[in-house]
């Protein structure tokens, strides 16, 4: 990852996870939220997109779960009334790379739906909590994305 794959607007924190990922990729993938008051080690993914309106690739840490077919990762951005960029990104552009740990996938997004979403909802609200008062600050439903490894 080079400093042109991150934009410089984004908060310190993820600034420092995404070079703590890129130095120790297995201290970056258990990331310790109780920096800021959250439940504790997490672990996390780099999902990388392609900016939309710039073409370029776009990384973002996410917390995440493994589910039977791929990866699953929640658009909150905290409960604001908008997607994160990286949802815009991924919903104009489905194929992107994550990266997990030290292993590189090149995937294909899409959201769950139904009994899907909502039993993969419940799964990451058990590791990260605050997911459900995310969902409460907004009116926006939360689309709960699934990345699927690419053949």
């Amino acid at each position: 990852m080079s400093d042109n794959d991150t934009p410089k607007e984004l908060p310190g924190w993820i600034t420092s996870h995404l070079a703590l990922y890129d130095e120790d990729p297995d201290k970056g993938h258990d990331w310790d939220s109780s920096i800021l008051g959250r439940p504790g080690i997490l672990p996390c993914l780099l999902l990388t997109t392609t900016g939309r309106k710039t073409g370029q690739p776009k990384v973002s840490p996410l917390i995440y779960i493994k589910s039977e077919t791929g990866y699953v990762v929640i658009a909150s951005k905290g409960g604001a009334p908008a997607h994160p960029a990286w949802y815009l990104n991924m919903v104009d552009q489905p194929n992107c790379e994550i990266q997990v740990r030290r292993d590189h996938y090149t995937v294909t997004a899409r959201d769950a739906e139904g009994d899907e979403r909502e039993a993969l909802w419940k799964q990451m609200a058990e590791i990260y909590p605050p997911y459900d008062d995310y969902q409460s600050a907004t009116d926006r439903a939360i689309p709960v994305v699934v990345l699927e490894p690419s053949a």
